[in-house]
């Protein structure tokens, strides 16, 4: 309406003035609502013609888009396992500290296994205590095989010498041969005890209790994980939860944290894809929200999303039809204020709308250009003030459409 009214202004109300002095023609008479189209033809023509070029000039330079928001993200308050709640510490709305404790699991199992696996680790301990004194038995019963071995082949070597003389009978000295076979097997078998217990108290008692150790560390684990904490600082919201009640990481979420610096100091807005080409970093945007009317915000273009989210493609067993792609999408911009702190007063989730406007100083400081050119960036960044008006009349309307015009 604005560009249709400056239009008529340099079309229309030259022709009428024209018709009106030049050619005598009066309002009334010869120019009625029935003549007007043909008297004041050349003007209207002009009117709508100049209106819809100014249209796309100011819209395509100067884009414009009402879906914009200060958009945040959620952390879902979800347990590692299931369980039934033995103890909340929070209450709905607290704001939390990263690590802070929100609720308890009953875990009286973890507690039953932690304690176990220490049991199993005294039990071990008090093996190695046993098989340390069978160690010392052990040496002791290879000091004593050895000596009885030493002793039958001692009386052995006598008899041996005797048998040369004929004092006593080869028959006894077999004998003795067969004891002292005896004794070095009594040895042979002292010492693989030795060895056993050795191995027992170096190697398998060791393995025994690391094994122990690591299912007591496990079953720690475990028991920490029923107390269910905040992995970052942020605000409880839906949160209901009740001693009794049964939680699950796929069901049965607990409750949302919501970050403390969530969907402030930043605006994402969404603009047409034709205005790719114009959104550029750095560029000078205005935006007025929902929960702030009458109030304009100067930003700033910080980012830009270089892929359209309307374009992405799933994994499927289905072949991708382009036609199924109705919208068209659009291109995402991350708008930071000018002035910090602008942005402090709006909600985290305010709708906005917003304007960003192209500006052409540098290139006609820098570059140059031709006449047709320089006179053409001229006109574009002059037309960007009709935005601007166009969005400080929608800040003054919109109180008035959505109170008394939209029913809220």
């Amino acid at each position: 309406m604005l560009e249709l009214l400056i239009c008529s202004m340099i079309t229309i109300l030259p022709d009428y003035l024209y018709r009106r002095y030049g050619q005598g023609k009066r309002i009334g008479h010869e120019i009625t609502i029935y003549t007007m189209w043909y008297e004041l033809r050349w003007g209207i023509v002009s009117c709508l013609l100049l209106t819809i070029s100014l249209v796309t000039v100011v819209f395509y330079y100067h884009p414009s888009t009402k879906f914009a928001a200060s958009m945040f993200r959620t952390v879902t308050i979800l347990p590692e396992g299931g369980g039934r709640v033995s103890e909340v510490f929070v209450k709905n709305g607290q704001v939390l500290k990263a690590g802070q404790e929100i609720f308890r699991l009953d875990d009286s199992e973890q507690r039953a296994a932690v304690e176990t696996a220490r049991k199993s680790i005294t039990e071990i301990d008090a093996a190695t205590d046993v098989a340390i004194v069978d160690l010392e038995a052990s040496k002791a019963k290879v000091a004593e095989a050895q000596s009885a071995y030493q002793q039958a082949l001692d009386e052995y070597n006598v008899r041996a010498e005797l048998v040369k003389k004929d004092v006593v009978s080869q028959r006894e000295v077999e004998r003795l041969q067969n004891a002292v076979d005896a004794r070095q097997a009594g040895i042979d078998a002292a010492q693989a005890n030795l060895k056993s217990l050795e191995t027992t108290i170096s190697t398998q008692l060791p393995a025994q209790k690391a094994s122990a150790e690591a299912r007591l560390e496990e079953a720690e684990v475990a028991l920490s994980k029923t107390v269910v904490r905040a992995g970052i600082a942020g605000t409880v919201e839906q949160f209901i939860l009740r001693p009794g009640d049964f939680v699950s990481p796929i069901l049965r979420p607990a409750g949302i944290i919501i970050p403390i610096e969530a969907g402030r100091g930043m605006i994402q807005a969404g603009f047409g894809q034709i205005s790719a080409q114009e959104i550029k970093l750095g560029m000078i945007a205005e935006a007025v929200c929902v929960s702030r009317p009458l109030s304009i915000i100067p930003l700033k273009v910080a980012d830009i999303q270089d892929y359209i989210a309307a374009g992405q493609v799933r994994p499927s067993d289905v072949l991708i039809d382009t036609q199924q792609l109705r919208e068209p999408g659009s291109l995402l911009a991350f708008l930071e204020p000018v002035y910090e702190g602008s942005l402090d007063s709006i909600p985290p989730g305010s709708s906005c709308i917003v304007n960003a406007y192209t500006n052409n100083h540098d290139r006609l400081q820098n570059e140059d250009l031709g006449f047709f050119t320089w006179l053409g960036l001229h006109m574009v960044d002059a037309v960007g003030l009709i935005h601007a008006v166009i969005l400080r009349i929608q800040a003054l309307l919109l109180p008035f459409k959505l109170l008394v015009f939209g029913g809220h």
